[in-house]
């Protein structure tokens, strides 16, 4: 199969039209329906049902379909990278984050995409339902998680870069109390186990020592939280730097500063670096790590 091929498939899939993904790829319809018959041809199956009215979906083709866009967004990802690496000829670095590192990541690229915007940036969020020892793949150089996910590793050194609290999130007509001990009645809509162990435990034992059992949901995307609670489905708790990036309208955080809830972040990264855009990078984490020691910024 080739990245044409699958184009055209992920065309058809989604429009259910061969002379419509013959225009959005630029082809004629005859070529389509060749890429398709190759596809079906090389997997075995029939992957549309067609007649002379309509087009369907097949079981064997709906398999398909997020492998398809999979490879085909990760081929485009590659030429991305690869070109700006020839374009600027000064190399490239990738960065892993889970998904409620985000923020101090983002301050770190961007400060180094504006000490060296010729460097390739790469970017991939990573769940906690990830084996931890791919964190010494050679593919990424560095991670930015919470502290307490990050595995025993020989091969691994880290830097802590921040802590911060939690906050509640809540829709902007909220006026019950923020008392924790107040929101039995609650619904919470929290970060799924599987995304994020340590942060989903350490709000456990927040409601275990506030003596809470809410009635709970959880997402798998700190998006689909924000947006749940805008509408209402219930209130959250997230990393408050976090909700300064991805706070959606219709919503407030409320930072808890009655309890302890502060968490440890790191940025992992493999021993003995030979990626020289790598060491700028880490002199930069480096330096803004320490600045938050000094500014207290993070420390809330």
């Amino acid at each position: 199969m080739d990245f044409n091929q699958l184009n055209c498939f992920i065309s058809v899939a989604r429009t259910l039209n061969f002379s419509e993904a013959a225009r959005q790829n630029f082809v004629s319809q005859s070529t389509v329906s060749r890429y398709i018959g190759e596809l079906e041809k090389e997997f075995d199956v029939k992957l549309f049902a067609r007649n002379h009215r309509d087009v369907v979906l097949t079981n064997e083709g709906e398999t398909l379909l997020p492998y398809a866009i999979e490879i085909t967004e990760t081929l485009q990802k590659a030429k991305s990278v690869i070109s700006r690496m020839h374009q600027g000829g000064m190399g490239k670095i990738s960065v892993t984050f889970d998904a409620v590192s985000g923020a101090f990541a983002q301050k770190c690229l961007k400060e180094f995409s504006k000490a060296y915007p010729g460097i390739a940036v790469d970017i991939t969020e990573f769940t906690g339902s990830e084996n931890p020892q791919s964190l010494s793949d050679t593919a990424y150089d560095f991670h930015f998680m919470l502290r307490d996910m990050l595995p025993e590793s020989e091969e691994l050194e880290s830097i802590i870069t921040h802590r911060e609290t939690l906050s509640l999130i809540v829709p902007e007509s909220f006026k019950k109390s923020i008392n924790l001990q107040k929101l039995q009645n609650e619904k919470f809509i929290l970060l799924s186990e599987s995304v994020n162990p340590i942060l989903y435990m350490e709000i456990m034992d927040l409601f275990r020592t506030c003596h809470l059992s809410p009635s709970i949901s959880c997402y798998d995307s700190v998006k689909a939280i924000m947006v749940g609670a805008g509408a209402g489905l219930g209130i959250s708790i997230l990393p408050t730097e976090l909700t300064k990036i991805q706070m959606c309208t219709g919503i407030k955080a409320i930072e808890i500063n009655s309890i302890d809830t502060e968490l440890a972040y790191v940025m992992a990264y493999r021993k003995g670096i030979s990626n020289p855009a790598a060491s700028l990078f880490l002199n930069i984490a480096k330096e803004l790590a320490h600045s938050n020691e000094d500014d207290d910024e993070y420390a809330l």
